[in-house]
């Protein structure tokens, strides 16, 4: 890790302490492009009521508003704590590059912010899981037709960001 991945993962953890002050939750995101900050985000599910409005997810809106692109391969995302099941699938959609994170899902946990239930449900079959998803749509169409052209593929579609975990961990106040 670099001094200057050093100050952006900083940036993230300030982000997500002044968010507590703030009424929102810890959590913290910066993305960065060629060493330039393009976004930042930060929790806001319960000032906002909307279960979606994740730092990292806010941050990858802002971003890609920003760039006037939905595709973030040359970005990196620095987070205060590793990413969600949720906020890790936007991460991967969006092409990000690489993810460097602070304090880990248990760390998350440990304060109330558990995603265990999530991840059992990931690796339940869909027929046995809780979720509300219980059977397939009878009817199957073909995207193309509905949608009337076909998707624009990703030249890297096979490549998965690189996670790496950022050393010095700060608890945020609930």
């Amino acid at each position: 890790m670099t001094q200057q991945d050093k100050e952006f993962m900083q940036m993230a953890i300030d982000a997500s302490i002044q968010n507590v002050k703030n009424g929102g939750g810890p959590f913290g995101a910066v993305i960065v492009r060629n060493g330039q900050v393009i976004a930042t985000g930060v929790n806001r599910v319960t000032a906002n009521n909307d279960p979606t409005a994740h730092a990292e997810v806010s941050a990858i809106r802002t971003a890609c508003a920003q760039l006037g692109t939905f595709h973030l391969q040359d970005c990196v995302i620095y987070t205060s704590c590793e990413p969600c099941p949720m906020c890790l699938s936007a991460i991967y959609w969006s092409g990000i590059t690489r993810i460097y994170y602070g304090n880990t899902a248990q760390d998350a946990d440990n304060i109330g912010f558990s995603d265990k239930f999530i991840y059992d449900e990931l690796a339940t079959p869909m027929s046995s899981a809780a979720s509300p998803c219980r059977t397939s749509c009878a009817t199957k169409h073909s995207a193309p037709s509905v949608h009337g052209k076909k998707r624009k593929t990703r030249s890297n579609t096979k490549t998965r960001p690189s996670i790496h975990q950022h050393t010095n961990f700060v608890h945020c106040p609930t």
